[in-house]
Protein backbone atom coordinates (compact mmCIF):
# COMPACT_ATOMS: atom_id res chain seq x y z
CA UNK A 1 0.00 0.00 0.00
CA UNK A 2 2.86 2.47 1.08
CA UNK A 3 4.33 1.43 -2.34
CA UNK A 4 1.38 1.91 -4.74
CA UNK A 5 1.03 5.83 -2.55
CA UNK A 6 4.92 6.13 -3.05
CA UNK A 7 4.45 5.51 -6.91
CA UNK A 8 0.71 7.67 -6.99
CA UNK A 9 2.85 10.58 -5.40
CA UNK A 10 5.04 10.51 -7.99
CA UNK A 11 2.92 10.68 -11.40
CA UNK A 12 0.91 13.49 -9.48
CA UNK A 13 3.82 15.45 -8.31
CA UNK A 14 5.24 15.21 -12.25
CA UNK A 15 2.23 16.06 -13.53
CA UNK A 16 2.07 19.28 -12.14
CA UNK A 17 5.00 20.50 -14.18
CA UNK A 18 2.99 20.09 -17.76
CA UNK A 19 4.74 21.98 -20.68
CA UNK A 20 2.64 24.52 -22.69
CA UNK A 21 2.75 23.76 -26.39
CA UNK A 22 4.73 27.08 -26.92
CA UNK A 23 7.25 25.49 -24.43
CA UNK A 24 6.93 22.10 -25.12
CA UNK A 25 7.18 22.69 -29.05
CA UNK A 26 10.43 24.61 -28.24
CA UNK A 27 11.59 21.37 -26.01
CA UNK A 28 11.10 19.32 -29.26
CA UNK A 29 12.56 21.88 -31.85
CA UNK A 30 15.61 21.97 -29.37
CA UNK A 31 15.95 18.07 -29.23
CA UNK A 32 14.87 17.81 -33.38
CA UNK A 33 17.71 20.19 -34.13
CA UNK A 34 20.51 18.55 -31.80
CA UNK A 35 19.43 15.08 -33.34
CA UNK A 36 19.93 17.06 -36.86
CA UNK A 37 23.23 17.82 -35.68
CA UNK A 38 23.73 14.37 -34.65
CA UNK A 39 22.37 12.94 -37.60
CA UNK A 40 24.53 14.62 -39.73
CA UNK A 41 27.97 13.80 -38.49
CA UNK A 42 26.98 10.05 -38.40
CA UNK A 43 24.70 10.08 -41.43
CA UNK A 44 28.13 11.80 -43.37
CA UNK A 45 30.67 9.41 -42.02
CA UNK A 46 28.52 5.98 -42.77
CA UNK A 47 27.52 7.37 -46.09
CA UNK A 48 31.03 8.06 -46.99
CA UNK A 49 32.68 4.72 -45.19
CA UNK A 50 30.00 2.58 -46.47
CA UNK A 51 29.31 3.69 -49.87
CA UNK A 52 25.86 3.44 -51.29
CA UNK A 53 26.10 -0.24 -52.31
CA UNK A 54 26.08 -1.07 -48.54
CA UNK A 55 24.33 2.04 -47.09
CA UNK A 56 21.48 1.00 -49.54
CA UNK A 57 21.80 -2.66 -48.20
CA UNK A 58 21.11 -1.26 -44.77
CA UNK A 59 18.78 1.46 -45.74
CA UNK A 60 16.71 -1.92 -47.63
CA UNK A 61 16.89 -4.25 -44.35
CA UNK A 62 15.68 -1.14 -41.76
CA UNK A 63 13.16 -0.12 -44.88
CA UNK A 64 11.34 -3.48 -44.87
CA UNK A 65 11.66 -4.17 -41.12
CA UNK A 66 9.99 -0.67 -40.46
CA UNK A 67 6.76 -2.08 -42.51
CA UNK A 68 5.68 -4.54 -39.64
CA UNK A 69 7.36 -2.58 -36.76
CA UNK A 70 4.36 -0.84 -35.59
CA UNK A 71 2.47 -4.01 -35.12
CA UNK A 72 5.24 -4.93 -32.68
CA UNK A 73 3.38 -2.77 -30.48
CA UNK A 74 -0.14 -2.92 -31.45
CA UNK A 75 -0.92 1.03 -31.42
CA UNK A 76 -0.05 0.50 -27.55
CA UNK A 77 1.89 4.07 -27.31
CA UNK A 78 -1.00 5.74 -28.78
CA UNK A 79 -3.71 4.01 -26.52
CA UNK A 80 -1.46 5.07 -23.80
CA UNK A 81 -1.31 9.18 -25.18
CA UNK A 82 -5.20 8.68 -26.00
CA UNK A 83 -6.15 7.26 -22.05
CA UNK A 84 -3.60 9.45 -20.10
CA UNK A 85 -3.96 12.71 -21.67
CA UNK A 86 -7.32 12.05 -20.48
CA UNK A 87 -7.05 10.54 -17.16
CA UNK A 88 -3.85 10.55 -15.79
CA UNK A 89 -4.45 7.89 -13.07
CA UNK A 90 -4.21 5.21 -15.88
CA UNK A 91 -0.77 5.66 -16.40
CA UNK A 92 0.57 2.61 -15.34
CA UNK A 93 -2.06 -0.04 -16.36
CA UNK A 94 -1.48 1.31 -19.99
CA UNK A 95 2.83 1.34 -19.48
CA UNK A 96 2.35 -2.03 -18.45
CA UNK A 97 0.22 -3.25 -20.66
CA UNK A 98 2.53 -1.49 -23.72
CA UNK A 99 5.53 -3.48 -22.52
CA UNK A 100 3.55 -6.65 -22.55
CA UNK A 101 2.84 -5.96 -26.33
CA UNK A 102 5.99 -5.00 -27.54
CA UNK A 103 7.50 -8.30 -26.13
CA UNK A 104 4.63 -9.97 -27.48
CA UNK A 105 3.78 -9.01 -30.37
CA UNK A 106 7.51 -8.50 -31.36
CA UNK A 107 8.40 -11.74 -31.44
CA UNK A 108 5.37 -12.76 -33.42
CA UNK A 109 6.58 -10.05 -36.21
CA UNK A 110 9.85 -11.05 -36.31
CA UNK A 111 9.32 -13.92 -36.71
CA UNK A 112 7.09 -13.00 -39.76
CA UNK A 113 9.74 -10.80 -40.86
CA UNK A 114 12.06 -13.59 -40.83
CA UNK A 115 9.74 -15.67 -43.12
CA UNK A 116 9.22 -13.10 -45.51
CA UNK A 117 12.46 -11.37 -45.73
CA UNK A 118 14.18 -13.39 -49.18
CA UNK A 119 10.82 -12.50 -51.48
CA UNK A 120 11.01 -9.27 -50.83
CA UNK A 121 14.62 -8.18 -50.38
CA UNK A 122 17.79 -9.18 -52.80
CA UNK A 123 20.38 -12.29 -51.89
CA UNK A 124 23.01 -9.61 -51.14
CA UNK A 125 21.14 -9.00 -47.74
CA UNK A 126 22.34 -11.32 -45.44
CA UNK A 127 19.44 -12.97 -42.97
CA UNK A 128 21.90 -12.03 -40.28
CA UNK A 129 21.15 -8.41 -41.09
CA UNK A 130 17.70 -8.74 -41.24
CA UNK A 131 17.86 -10.44 -38.06
CA UNK A 132 19.73 -7.51 -36.27
CA UNK A 133 17.70 -4.76 -37.46
CA UNK A 134 14.78 -6.64 -35.78
CA UNK A 135 15.86 -6.79 -32.93
CA UNK A 136 16.82 -3.09 -32.91
CA UNK A 137 13.99 -1.93 -34.98
CA UNK A 138 11.34 -4.23 -33.61
CA UNK A 139 11.94 -4.49 -29.37
CA UNK A 140 14.26 -1.56 -28.52
CA UNK A 141 12.82 1.65 -31.25
CA UNK A 142 9.62 0.88 -29.92
CA UNK A 143 11.07 0.55 -26.16
CA UNK A 144 12.28 4.41 -26.84
CA UNK A 145 9.44 5.16 -28.50
CA UNK A 146 6.82 4.56 -25.80
CA UNK A 147 8.75 5.51 -23.59
CA UNK A 148 9.00 9.10 -25.40
CA UNK A 149 5.18 8.73 -25.36
CA UNK A 150 4.80 7.93 -21.66
CA UNK A 151 6.05 11.55 -20.74
CA UNK A 152 4.21 12.87 -24.20
CA UNK A 153 1.26 11.37 -22.44
CA UNK A 154 1.65 13.65 -19.28
CA UNK A 155 3.02 16.88 -21.03
CA UNK A 156 6.42 16.35 -20.33
CA UNK A 157 7.88 16.86 -23.28
CA UNK A 158 11.33 18.16 -21.97
CA UNK A 159 11.84 14.65 -20.65
CA UNK A 160 10.57 13.36 -24.50
CA UNK A 161 12.55 15.58 -26.21
CA UNK A 162 15.96 14.05 -24.43
CA UNK A 163 15.00 10.75 -24.50
CA UNK A 164 14.49 11.76 -28.31
CA UNK A 165 18.28 12.58 -28.68
CA UNK A 166 19.77 8.94 -26.77
CA UNK A 167 19.66 7.07 -29.84
CA UNK A 168 21.47 9.89 -32.25
CA UNK A 169 24.28 10.22 -29.74
CA UNK A 170 24.86 6.61 -29.83
CA UNK A 171 24.54 6.10 -33.26
CA UNK A 172 27.37 8.87 -33.34
CA UNK A 173 29.19 7.05 -30.85
CA UNK A 174 28.85 3.95 -32.84
CA UNK A 175 29.85 5.57 -36.07
CA UNK A 176 32.79 6.82 -34.63
CA UNK A 177 33.86 3.55 -33.71
CA UNK A 178 33.42 2.20 -36.85
CA UNK A 179 35.63 4.81 -38.32
CA UNK A 180 38.41 4.50 -36.19
CA UNK A 181 38.72 0.93 -34.81
CA UNK A 182 37.53 -1.07 -38.27
CA UNK A 183 40.26 -0.63 -40.96
CA UNK A 184 37.66 -2.21 -43.91
CA UNK A 185 34.20 -1.38 -42.13
CA UNK A 186 31.39 -3.44 -43.84
CA UNK A 187 27.65 -2.91 -43.26
CA UNK A 188 27.55 -5.84 -40.56
CA UNK A 189 29.60 -4.48 -38.64
CA UNK A 190 27.44 -1.22 -38.68
CA UNK A 191 24.53 -3.08 -37.90
CA UNK A 192 26.14 -4.47 -34.76
CA UNK A 193 27.38 -1.65 -33.72
CA UNK A 194 23.62 0.19 -34.31
CA UNK A 195 22.29 -2.90 -32.49
CA UNK A 196 24.48 -2.18 -29.25
CA UNK A 197 23.63 1.72 -28.71
CA UNK A 198 20.16 1.02 -29.65
CA UNK A 199 19.73 -1.77 -26.68
CA UNK A 200 21.62 0.67 -24.25
CA UNK A 201 19.45 3.46 -24.82
CA UNK A 202 15.99 1.75 -24.81
CA UNK A 203 16.99 0.49 -21.18
CA UNK A 204 18.22 3.86 -20.53
CA UNK A 205 14.54 4.88 -21.53
CA UNK A 206 12.64 2.33 -19.68
CA UNK A 207 14.29 2.91 -16.45
CA UNK A 208 13.72 6.41 -16.84
CA UNK A 209 9.75 6.53 -17.38
CA UNK A 210 9.42 4.14 -14.57
CA UNK A 211 11.51 6.39 -11.79
CA UNK A 212 9.75 9.06 -12.89
CA UNK A 213 6.14 8.04 -13.62
CA UNK A 214 5.97 4.64 -11.94
CA UNK A 215 6.48 0.87 -12.57
CA UNK A 216 4.16 -0.88 -14.62
CA UNK A 217 0.83 -2.67 -14.10
CA UNK A 218 -0.52 -5.09 -15.99
CA UNK A 219 -4.34 -4.53 -16.99
CA UNK A 220 -4.65 -7.54 -19.23
CA UNK A 221 -8.50 -7.48 -19.30
CA UNK A 222 -7.89 -3.31 -21.31
CA UNK A 223 -6.20 -5.72 -24.09
CA UNK A 224 -9.24 -7.27 -26.19
CA UNK A 225 -11.31 -4.18 -25.58
CA UNK A 226 -8.90 -2.03 -27.26
CA UNK A 227 -7.70 -4.65 -29.54
CA UNK A 228 -9.37 -3.16 -32.33
CA UNK A 229 -8.42 0.73 -32.12
CA UNK A 230 -4.68 -0.62 -31.34
CA UNK A 231 -4.85 -2.48 -34.67
CA UNK A 232 -5.82 1.07 -36.60
CA UNK A 233 -3.19 2.62 -35.21
CA UNK A 234 -0.82 0.17 -36.20
CA UNK A 235 -2.11 0.00 -39.93
CA UNK A 236 -2.06 4.10 -39.42
CA UNK A 237 1.70 3.65 -38.48
CA UNK A 238 2.85 0.43 -40.76
CA UNK A 239 0.99 2.14 -43.87
CA UNK A 240 2.74 5.76 -43.16
CA UNK A 241 6.25 3.72 -43.19
CA UNK A 242 4.68 2.06 -46.39
CA UNK A 243 4.31 5.04 -48.35
CA UNK A 244 7.36 6.72 -46.74
CA UNK A 245 10.09 3.97 -46.72
CA UNK A 246 8.87 0.89 -49.08
CA UNK A 247 10.34 2.63 -51.61
CA UNK A 248 14.37 2.19 -50.42
CA UNK A 249 13.69 -1.59 -50.26
CA UNK A 250 11.68 -1.96 -53.72
CA UNK A 251 14.94 0.02 -55.42
CA UNK A 252 17.30 -2.57 -53.50
CA UNK A 253 15.32 -5.18 -55.13
CA UNK A 254 13.96 -3.49 -58.59
CA UNK A 255 16.85 -1.32 -59.04
CA UNK A 256 20.22 -1.15 -57.33
CA UNK A 257 21.54 -0.85 -53.96
CA UNK A 258 23.49 2.05 -55.67
CA UNK A 259 20.30 3.81 -56.41
CA UNK A 260 18.96 3.06 -53.15
CA UNK A 261 21.42 4.85 -50.97
CA UNK A 262 21.63 8.11 -53.46
CA UNK A 263 17.36 8.06 -53.14
CA UNK A 264 17.74 7.38 -49.17
CA UNK A 265 20.54 9.88 -49.03
CA UNK A 266 17.48 12.24 -50.55
CA UNK A 267 15.22 11.52 -48.44
CA UNK A 268 17.22 11.76 -45.06
CA UNK A 269 17.64 15.39 -45.69
CA UNK A 270 13.75 15.30 -46.55
CA UNK A 271 13.24 13.88 -43.49
CA UNK A 272 15.48 16.48 -41.55
CA UNK A 273 13.98 19.31 -43.08
CA UNK A 274 10.88 18.55 -41.56
CA UNK A 275 12.00 18.77 -37.95
CA UNK A 276 10.41 21.76 -37.03
CA UNK A 277 6.86 20.86 -38.22
CA UNK A 278 7.22 17.57 -36.71
CA UNK A 279 8.28 19.13 -33.18
CA UNK A 280 5.24 21.10 -33.23
CA UNK A 281 2.87 17.72 -34.19
CA UNK A 282 4.36 16.02 -31.27
CA UNK A 283 4.20 19.06 -28.99
CA UNK A 284 0.52 19.06 -30.01
CA UNK A 285 -0.69 15.21 -30.00
CA UNK A 286 -1.99 14.79 -26.95
CA UNK A 287 -3.39 18.03 -27.07
CA UNK A 288 -5.58 16.52 -29.96
CA UNK A 289 -7.09 14.55 -28.29
CA UNK A 290 -7.76 16.89 -25.81
CA UNK A 291 -9.66 18.98 -27.85
CA UNK A 292 -11.30 16.39 -30.08
CA UNK A 293 -13.42 15.07 -26.74
CA UNK A 294 -15.72 17.58 -28.14
CA UNK A 295 -15.58 16.17 -31.96
CA UNK A 296 -14.11 17.21 -35.14
CA UNK A 297 -14.82 20.67 -34.86
CA UNK A 298 -12.95 20.80 -31.49
CA UNK A 299 -9.71 19.35 -33.20
CA UNK A 300 -10.38 21.39 -36.26
CA UNK A 301 -9.94 24.66 -34.33
CA UNK A 302 -6.82 23.62 -32.68
CA UNK A 303 -5.45 22.32 -35.82
CA UNK A 304 -6.27 25.80 -37.70
CA UNK A 305 -4.12 27.40 -35.59
CA UNK A 306 -1.23 25.73 -36.20
CA UNK A 307 -1.39 25.03 -40.05
CA UNK A 308 -0.40 28.63 -41.32
CA UNK A 309 3.13 28.00 -39.33
CA UNK A 310 3.41 24.63 -40.89
CA UNK A 311 2.13 25.48 -44.32
CA UNK A 312 4.55 28.60 -44.46
CA UNK A 313 7.56 26.37 -43.15
CA UNK A 314 6.73 23.90 -46.06
CA UNK A 315 7.53 26.44 -48.69
CA UNK A 316 10.70 27.80 -47.26
CA UNK A 317 11.94 24.67 -46.60
CA UNK A 318 10.66 23.29 -49.75
CA UNK A 319 12.95 26.37 -51.56
CA UNK A 320 16.03 26.02 -49.79
CA UNK A 321 15.95 22.19 -50.42
CA UNK A 322 15.44 22.91 -54.07
CA UNK A 323 17.96 25.62 -54.48
CA UNK A 324 20.86 23.96 -51.69
CA UNK A 325 21.11 20.94 -53.68
CA UNK A 326 24.05 20.99 -54.93
CA UNK A 327 25.20 21.22 -51.65
CA UNK A 328 24.89 17.40 -51.33
CA UNK A 329 27.85 16.26 -54.02
CA UNK A 330 30.42 18.24 -52.15
CA UNK A 331 29.24 16.74 -48.50
CA UNK A 332 29.35 13.04 -49.63
CA UNK A 333 31.01 13.17 -52.87
CA UNK A 334 30.67 12.14 -55.99
CA UNK A 335 29.07 8.64 -55.41
CA UNK A 336 26.20 10.92 -54.30
CA UNK A 337 26.02 12.97 -57.25
CA UNK A 338 22.68 11.55 -58.26
CA UNK A 339 21.18 12.61 -54.71
CA UNK A 340 21.03 16.20 -56.16
CA UNK A 341 18.93 15.31 -58.65
CA UNK A 342 16.92 13.61 -56.56
CA UNK A 343 16.66 16.05 -53.55
CA UNK A 344 15.52 18.43 -56.35
CA UNK A 345 12.51 16.18 -57.11
CA UNK A 346 11.60 15.92 -53.79
CA UNK A 347 11.80 19.09 -52.85
CA UNK A 348 7.86 19.48 -52.41
CA UNK A 349 7.32 16.54 -49.75
CA UNK A 350 7.66 18.90 -46.57
CA UNK A 351 4.77 20.88 -47.75
CA UNK A 352 3.09 17.97 -48.38
CA UNK A 353 3.61 16.76 -44.95
CA UNK A 354 2.56 19.62 -43.57
CA UNK A 355 -0.75 19.79 -44.78
CA UNK A 356 -1.61 16.13 -44.18
CA UNK A 357 -0.27 15.31 -40.81
CA UNK A 358 -2.73 17.97 -39.37
CA UNK A 359 -5.55 16.73 -40.92
CA UNK A 360 -4.71 13.26 -39.60
CA UNK A 361 -4.15 14.45 -35.95
CA UNK A 362 -7.48 15.96 -36.15
CA UNK A 363 -9.08 12.79 -36.92
CA UNK A 364 -7.55 10.75 -34.67
CA UNK A 365 -7.94 12.82 -31.61
CA UNK A 366 -11.24 13.23 -32.28
CA UNK A 367 -11.57 9.42 -32.47
CA UNK A 368 -12.00 8.61 -36.39
CA UNK A 369 -8.82 6.42 -36.38
CA UNK A 370 -10.63 4.06 -38.22
CA UNK A 371 -11.19 6.73 -41.46
CA UNK A 372 -7.80 7.83 -40.92
CA UNK A 373 -6.29 4.26 -41.20
CA UNK A 374 -8.40 3.42 -44.50
CA UNK A 375 -7.41 6.46 -46.34
CA UNK A 376 -3.89 5.76 -45.29
CA UNK A 377 -3.99 2.02 -46.26
CA UNK A 378 -5.54 3.15 -49.54
CA UNK A 379 -2.57 5.34 -50.26
CA UNK A 380 0.05 2.89 -48.98
CA UNK A 381 -1.11 0.64 -51.71
CA UNK A 382 -1.48 2.91 -54.25
CA UNK A 383 2.33 4.06 -53.38
CA UNK A 384 3.84 0.22 -54.06
CA UNK A 385 1.88 -0.25 -56.96
CA UNK A 386 2.96 3.25 -58.39
CA UNK A 387 6.82 1.84 -57.29
CA UNK A 388 6.47 -1.64 -59.15
CA UNK A 389 5.16 0.13 -62.38
CA UNK A 390 7.87 3.46 -62.28
CA UNK A 391 10.45 2.12 -60.46
CA UNK A 392 11.59 -0.71 -63.08
CA UNK A 393 11.17 1.87 -65.43
CA UNK A 394 12.82 5.18 -64.16
CA UNK A 395 14.73 4.06 -61.34
CA UNK A 396 14.84 6.24 -58.56
CA UNK A 397 12.73 8.87 -60.36
CA UNK A 398 10.27 6.30 -60.57
CA UNK A 399 9.92 6.14 -56.50
CA UNK A 400 10.01 10.05 -56.20
CA UNK A 401 7.30 10.18 -58.48
CA UNK A 402 5.13 7.67 -56.47
CA UNK A 403 5.96 9.69 -53.35
CA UNK A 404 4.57 13.08 -54.66
CA UNK A 405 1.71 11.32 -55.84
CA UNK A 406 0.84 9.68 -52.79
CA UNK A 407 1.95 12.76 -50.06
CA UNK A 408 -0.53 14.74 -52.89
CA UNK A 409 -3.11 12.23 -52.58
CA UNK A 410 -3.10 12.09 -49.08
CA UNK A 411 -3.46 15.39 -48.31
CA UNK A 412 -6.53 15.85 -50.20
CA UNK A 413 -8.04 12.71 -49.25
CA UNK A 414 -7.63 13.15 -45.28
CA UNK A 415 -8.89 17.12 -45.53
CA UNK A 416 -11.62 15.67 -47.23
CA UNK A 417 -12.82 13.29 -44.82
CA UNK A 418 -12.14 16.02 -42.21
CA UNK A 419 -14.26 18.71 -43.76
CA UNK A 420 -17.02 15.87 -44.83
CA UNK A 421 -16.97 14.76 -40.61
CA UNK A 422 -17.53 18.61 -39.68
CA UNK A 423 -20.26 19.08 -41.71
CA UNK A 424 -22.05 15.76 -40.48
CA UNK A 425 -21.18 16.87 -37.02
CA UNK A 426 -22.57 20.63 -37.36
CA UNK A 427 -25.83 19.31 -39.00
CA UNK A 428 -26.32 16.69 -36.03
CA UNK A 429 -25.45 19.66 -33.53
CA UNK A 430 -28.62 22.13 -35.11
CA UNK A 431 -31.00 19.22 -35.63
CA UNK A 432 -30.71 18.19 -31.83
CA UNK A 433 -30.92 22.11 -31.17
CA UNK A 434 -33.93 22.40 -33.32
Amino acid sequence: MNFYKSQKHTLDSSITKEDSLLQSTLWLLLSNGSRLGLQAAYFIIIARVLGPDQYGAFVGATSFVAILAPFSSLGSGNLLVKAVSRNKSLFREYWGNALFRIFTSGFFFGLVCLLLYPVFLPKEISGSLVGMAIFADLFCLRLLEVSGQAFQAVLQLKKTAQLNILPHISRLIAAIVLLKFFPKPDVMQWTILYVIGTTLTAIIAVLWVQRSLGRPKLALWRLKPEMKEGFYFSISLSSQTIYNDIDKAMLTRLATLSDAGVYAAAYRLIDVSFVPVRSLLGAAYSRFFRHGASGIGGALQFAKRLIPFAGGYGIVAGLGLYLGAPVVQIVFGNEYAGTVDALKWLSLIPLLKSMHYFAADSLTGAGFQSLRSAMQVTVAVLNVSLNLWLIPVYCWQGAAIASLASDGLLAVGLWSIVLIQYRREKQLREKLSS
